[in-house]
């Protein structure tokens, strides 16, 4: 296994980023601070997030922020994703049952459905130009039996009244290509979701951090951070820049986090991806819907319809998934995963009814490093044994339905010292000791139930 790596320095470019506006590379003070309350380390959606409601919640004294970005604002894994904020109202819910009981599984559904609300209505207060459209996500199988088993997961949240559940709607294998509009449809349940341009919103936080007095420092990676606190309960951070000394440190690095805090290794796993921007040429059908296309329990795709009727679409595990190399504990994102690049290759033609000649091609291609959690829940909350230290991180590919929330419960802990259990973020989120301390690596066991020969 490869030691833990920063992020690499030249990456390709996303679609988001094709269009860098001012804090894209932007430093707020020529030379770092010496001393601040908090370093947020990482710029992407977290920081931007936990700034946001960090500063709406300390009133007129807000604590001084230093943001340390290794590379460009939103650079990671926030400006690489698919714009895709989707609850998931029943079906990753309900695989966490077994293991940590129905009532949190209903939590974890209805925080994702309450995040959704809470972004919208923040951005509509705030009047963000960030492309956001509220609209319905279609969640598609492809055989009598995974549709049958989503079925039954559905009825069982709506029978217990869940409130995010009560909006889904199951369409059975009679109507389910005409409803879904995808080729060899066998069922679908859609349910409310949304999609935008993450760039532009965290941009937009950003903005307003800025001119409230946050300090961003782009291109600027931490190199180290110190063991333990010194004798005053401060965490020194050293940058090729200089070092820092902060009160409270968060660290938002994602897939990047065992670079910096070694208990994190296997932990926290770079988990190496593709997604890509497709055009067309001619006329199509006008999707309206997000989209899950679910072949396997390992293989799906993403896709989001873009208002200028453009897709945005990631995935191709199917190409992929096999060689654990080209992904597992992979962090470069300076090339594309070779297997992947054709995948999208008349993506749309092959799987939607009406596409057949509508000239779609990929525009753009682009690699992107998830942080996958071993236990495939994310990290929130104090690290054990590190004073002071705060983690949002692992959010192994499905952040933008969990982060708003999560970042404002987060902000209470920093800003007015609550419990976790008084944030109102899944208990399932809290970083533990015993979370740090197990080995069950259900990333590998996914992985190895698809591939490894059964003895």
């Amino acid at each position: 296994m490869a030691p833990p790596s920063l992020p690499h320095e030249k990456s390709t470019q996303p679609f988001w980023l094709t269009a860098p506006e001012n804090l894209h590379d932007y430093r707020s003070t020529e030379s770092l601070p010496n001393k601040v309350d908090i370093v947020i380390v990482g710029g992407g959606y977290c920081a931007a997030a936990l700034i946001t409601h960090v500063l709406e919640q300390s009133g007129q004294n807000p604590p001084s922020i230093l943001v340390l970005e290794a590379r460009q604002l939103a650079s990671g894994a926030t400006g690489r994703n698919g714009g895709h904020i989707k609850p998931d109202p029943y079906w990753h819910a309900s695989h966490l049952v077994e293991q940590h009981g129905f009532e949190a599984a209903m939590e974890l559904a209805q925080f994702e459905t309450d995040n959704l609300n809470a972004v919208k209505a923040y951005v509509e207060k705030e009047r963000i130009d960030c492309d956001l459209i509220v609209t319905r996500s279609c969640d598609v199988h492809f055989s009598h039996q995974r549709h049958d088993k989503a079925k039954a997961a559905l009825s069982k949240f709506q029978a217990a009244g869940v409130r995010a559940s009560q909006d889904a709607f199951e369409v059975g294998p009679k109507y389910a290509e005409t409803v879904s509009g995808v080729k060899g449809a066998k069922g679908c349940i859609t349910f409310p979701a949304a999609h935008l341009w993450p760039y532009k919103l965290v941009h937009h936080l950003f903005q307003r951090a800025v001119r409230l007095g946050v300090n961003l420092q782009s291109n600027t990676p931490v190199l180290k951070i110190a063991d333990s606190p010194d004798s005053a309960g401060r965490w020194t951070l050293a940058t090729a820049r200089g070092k820092v000394s902060a009160a409270k440190v968060v660290v938002a690095t994602n897939a990047y986090t065992a670079a910096l805090l070694p208990e994190y290794k296997d932990q926290i796993i770079p988990y190496r991806a593709t997604s890509c921007h497709i055009t067309t040429s001619g006329t199509a059908p006008l999707l309206t819907n997000t989209y899950a296309l679910r072949f396997t329990d390992w293989d799906h795709d993403y896709l989001i319809p873009r208002p200028d009727g453009s897709i945005i679409v990631g995935g191709a595990r199917s190409v992929y998934y096999h060689d654990k190399d080209a992904w597992y504990n992979n962090s470069d994102d300076s090339t594309l995963v070779e297997e992947a690049r054709k995948y999208f290759d008349d993506y749309m033609q092959r799987h939607f009814i009406g596409w057949e000649d509508s000239g779609a091609h990929v525009e753009k291609i682009w690699t992107g490093i998830m942080g996958y959690s071993r236990d495939r829940l994310p990290r929130v909350g104090p690290i054990p044994g590190r004073q002071g230290m705060f983690i949002m991180a692992g959010w192994t590919g499905h952040g933008m339905p969990q982060i708003f929330l999560s970042a404002k419960g987060m902000a209470s802990m920093i800003v007015d010292g609550i419990s976790f259990r008084e944030t109102g973020i899944p208990r399932i989120f809290e970083e533990t000791q015993d979370r740090l301390t197990d080995a069950r690596n259900k990333v590998l066991e996914t992985w190895e139930a698809a591939f490894q020969p059964k003895l």
